[in-house]
């Protein structure tokens, strides 16, 4: 019999494949002795058979029932019994954390008969009936489907109704009394049949079995999906379910819950972080129910928890080497540990959280590049917030602030409903997410918006933990904000001036680094880390520079990792770059050469005409001419190169265009002659010459001769120059001339050949027979020794199966996995990029589109396939990629183990190809806190 439940004595943090993370992790603090209260774990398994099969394995109900009898003898309580009855919680914890998927059911057991009892065995009746509210509303939202809205609508007028009682205006949950929860307890009795067309369970085991039933459908919701794909996590893992004894928060002031940090997430600083709520239960904290309390308040309200709490997060910190993050209720003065995980942490606390740990010497450098990724790093790199914003014609001005959550600079409109978001997003404005508090089925404005801003919450709340998460700018717990949704306004009552009314629409801006709130656009500054990357360390912690302790160790933790990242990286990183400045700059950002400088870039604007007349020449006169005009254009391109990258490899692509890129639109000019013969026909007066018209002609008799139906795998790349005699040799007399120039300017130009587009060896030897006669003819004349490799763009599915014919002619190979991509799956990119991928996406097809991250199973095996088979022929062959996925940091990955010595990229993503590979060169698998 497969086993599906695991008592928590039985499990360790290795098995959160099986048991989750949330299961794994409750399983090792219980093996540490850190007093978890008892409980049992539904496995991943459990949940894949169900989604599967559409109902439970059939032993799973057998095994929860001898799960839940050994849980009663241990506490001594039964589950839903009117004396002392024992109540759990119901969690999902899938292997990732998941901000999608669904939220706890807190305790589970109550009914109208056992409230009763817990009222007697507490000696408390308001806990009770807070108690029993909290099931009917986490049971009502999360299993039966009932908008969360309506139950907090409920709580609102609750709170409202006892304010007014008491003669002041609205007041919290904690000031409810017991009859006020019994009367809010019947409101929500009357939603659940109303919304549902039965009564709330009482059956304590009905309640489990379907708060079960919807952990298990949780992981296909909308916004479950969502968050995995962006995320990059399998569709297939399942989730467990958690099962927990109820410790209860919400009794009295000596109780309390909160979420708590071995370090700051936010910035990295050492010491223990978090929230604190008293005379509340867990889910109080996460929401923003109420503004939060910090540790030291804890250490005020209860200094013998407060230790015990220090001492379980150093001894876990200790444990996992690493920050945690922990989830803790304190029951009348006893200390509860309820879950831990490798804590989620902003960019910036990322880089510095790993060299910290480093000088503590609790990890190896090599571990440190693990905790840190090439798109925290990138997101470093963005730009800031002037320090001082300045009235600028935008009106910038402070509005407020609140808690700085997620660092970072966001201006945007505002939108107040996620929906709106995902729209405007999609229309491509840029927008910041408004709300009270956020809750999981905000999950899509939030990936939408270019920050979030709360009313409500605490660092620790979801709006706070999910925007770290993504790296996105967050700002909770503004309360001067009164949010209303309906009236679509933002109205913000700062103290000592009137109220200021906003509008959705409005422009604001956010910082997450201070906190503050803008309206209008606020002037923003480069990083500081991209200032290092340009300029160096000094221009940032050198004499005069302005910067204060926190960025500082900011900067040097980057350069720490990323020079550790050089020294232990085995690939080379090239940029991919047309234009001087573009590879001035990466070279400054550290690029080791241009892999792919694309020559059709070069041939835009006025000199896409010469390209239209070598194509559609009548004879050679007219051709060459053409070509002698763009030789020394050329020349000039290839020469600032060079120049730029002086002793790096320059690796300069022959032209590469489809043809139709260059030459008129043949509708528009088959029209247009159309209608010329028309006016000429009817005997009106022509708008065109006889040498126009016939020039026109001409053109469109060329243009239907050369027509193609699919022009991306048409007459381009090694076609074109085999097809329009001349054009390639130009080109290489340009490289070869510009090189010569460099050479006796006392400089070292490296250029290399790449003939585009290979199919066959024969392709690749007439071109290459061509290119070597040029050079030979160029350099012999000059007087000059230069030696220029000849290499090839493996971009056909064809290139990649004969590449032991093609390693014969080939000094190198670059990998084109665009094209690759597209001529493998048979995608024409820009098509199925807006139509297909979307539902691709959401049936599970495709988990990232394979133009993002390389398609191992399918493309890679042509690469690898390439790889193994050049070199069988020719040893040394120097193998590298230049396609998009060269910055890509799991293809980075895919790259190292396949063999390929550079990955070459867009300059902005050089940094970040550095550190992925060092990060590929010290593991064979991203770290767990790289999620």
């Amino acid at each position: 019999m497969t086993t599906y439940v695991y008592d928590f004595t039985q499990g360790d943090k290795d098995r959160a494949d099986l048991l989750g993370g949330k299961g794994a992790n409750l399983a090792e603090m219980t093996r540490l002795g850190l007093p978890v209260p008892p409980g049992f774990t539904i496995t991943t398994e459990a949940c894949r058979e169900y989604l599967a099969q559409g109902d439970e394995p059939g032993e799973l109900r057998v095994q929860v029932t001898t799960a839940l009898r050994h849980l009663e003898d241990k506490v001594g309580r039964r589950l839903g019994t009117r004396r002392d009855p024992l109540l759990v919680s119901v969690r999902s914890g899938a292997r990732f954390s998941m901000p999608g998927m669904m939220e706890t059911v807190l305790n589970v057991g109550l009914n109208d008969e056992s409230v009763q009892g817990l009222a007697e065995e507490a000696s408390d009746e308001r806990f009770a009936w807070d108690s029993y509210r909290r099931l009917i509303q986490m049971f009502g939202a999360t299993v039966l489907g009932i908008p969360a809205d309506v139950f907090s609508s409920a709580l609102d007028d609750a709170m409202t109704t006892r304010g007014r009682a008491a003669g002041d205006g609205p007041v919290a949950d904690v000031d409810l009394t017991a009859q006020d929860l019994r009367e809010l307890v019947a409101t929500y009795r009357g939603i659940v049949r109303e919304r549902t067309g039965r009564d709330f369970p009482q059956d304590p085991r009905e309640q489990l079995d379907l708060a079960i039933r919807a952990v298990f459908d949780s992981w296909n919701t909308d916004r479950a999906r969502l968050y995995r794909r962006r995320e990059r996590i399998p569709q297939d893992l399942g989730t467990a379910v958690n099962v927990v004894t109820m410790v209860f928060g919400n009794l009295g002031d000596t109780s309390g819950t909160g979420v708590a940090f071995t370090r700051d997430p936010a910035t990295g600083a050492p010491g223990a972080y978090g929230d604190y709520l008293q005379n509340a239960q867990g889910e109080d904290v996460v929401a923003g129910i109420r503004n939060t309390l910090s540790l030291d308040d804890l250490h005020r309200i209860d200094p013998l928890s407060h230790q015990q709490l220090l001492q379980a997060m150093r001894r876990l910190e200790t444990h996992y080497r690493d920050l945690c993050d922990v989830e803790f209720t304190v029951e009348r003065g006893h200390l509860w540990m309820l879950q831990t995980r490798v804590g989620k942490r902003t960019p910036a606390a990322a880089f510095r959280i790993a060299t910290a740990l480093v000088d503590e010497q609790l990890i190896t450098e090599d571990e440190a590049l693990q905790r840190v990724t090439g798109e925290q790093l990138a997101s470093l790199l963005f730009p800031q917030f002037a320090t001082e914003p300045s009235d600028d014609g935008a009106a910038s001005r402070a509005l407020t602030s609140g808690m700085a959550a997620s660092p970072g600079a966001a201006v945007g409109t505002i939108v107040l409903r996620s929906e709106d978001a995902v729209a405007a997003a999609g229309r491509g404005e840029r927008v910041i997410l408004v709300r009270r508090e956020t809750n999981p089925d905000d999950l899509g404005g939030m990936i939408a918006a270019q920050g979030i801003l709360t009313a409500r919450g605490g660092k620790t709340s979801h709006a706070a933990v999910v925007a770290r998460g993504m790296g996105r700018t967050c700002v909770v717990g503004a309360e001067e904000l009164d949010v209303d949704e309906d009236a679509g306004t933002v109205t913000v009552r700062a103290s000592g001036r009137e109220p200021t009314v906003l509008h959705a629409g409005d422009e604001i801006s956010i910082d997450g680094s201070t906190g503050e709130v803008f309206l209008g656009a606020v002037p923003v500054v480069s990083s500081p880390v991209e200032r290092y990357l340009e300029e160096g360390l000094d221009a940032v912690s050198g004499d005069g520079a302005a910067v204060d302790d926190e960025t500082l160790s900011l900067v040097r933790s980057v350069d720490r990792l990323l020079r550790h990242a050089d020294e232990r990286r085995r690939l080379r990183v090239k940029a991919n770059a047309d234009v001087p400045d573009d590879a001035a700059r990466a070279r400054r950002l550290g690029a080791q050469g241009i892999g792919l400088a694309r020559t059709e870039h070069m041939f835009l604007g006025e000199r896409r005409g010469l390209v239209e007349q070598i194509v559609l020449a009548d004879d050679v006169t007219e051709r060459d001419i053409a070509l002698d005009r763009l030789l020394p254009l050329q020349r000039d391109d290839f020469s600032g190169l060079l120049d730029a990258m002086d002793g790096l490899p320059v690796t300069i692509r022959l032209l590469d265009p489809p043809l139709h890129e260059f030459l008129p639109d043949h509708t528009e000019l088959a029209v247009r002659v159309a209608v010329e013969r028309s006016r000429r026909e009817g005997g009106g007066p022509g708008e065109l010459s006889d040498d126009e018209l016939a020039a026109d002609e001409k053109k469109l008799a060329a243009l239907e001769r050369l027509h193609e139906a699919n022009p991306m795998l048409g007459v381009r790349g090694v076609r074109l120059g085999l097809l329009v005699p001349g054009l390639f040799a130009m080109q290489v007399r340009a490289v070869v001339e510009a090189a010569v120039g460099l050479v006796r300017d006392g400089k070292d130009p490296r250029p290399e050949i790449m003939v585009p587009l290979v199919g066959s060896v024969r392709e690749l030897q007439i071109v290459r027979d061509e290119v070597e006669s040029v050079v030979r003819g160029v350099t012999e004349l000059a007087g000059v020794d230069l030696t220029i490799p000849v290499g090839t763009m493996i971009e056909l599915p064809r290139a990649a199966l004969t590449a032991h014919r093609i390693a014969t002619e080939a000094d190198f190979f670059s990998f084109g996995t665009n094209d690759l991509t597209q001529t493998t799956w048979g995608f024409s990119r820009d098509d199925v990029e807006r139509t297909l991928f979307s539902t691709y996406l959401d049936n599970g097809v495709l988990t990232i589109s394979p133009f993002e991250t390389i398609d191992a199973d399918g493309v890679g095996r042509l690469v690898r396939i390439a790889v193994e088979e050049s070199r069988t022929t020719k040893p040394g062959l120097e193998l590298g990629v230049c396609g998009e996925h060269g910055g890509d940091p799991e293809s980075i990955r895919f790259f190292h183990d396949a063999g390929l010595d550079y990955v070459s990229c867009s300059p902005f993503r050089v940094p970040v190809a550095r550190l992925e590979a060092g990060r590929a060169a010290t593991t064979d698998a991203p770290s767990s806190s790289s999620r």
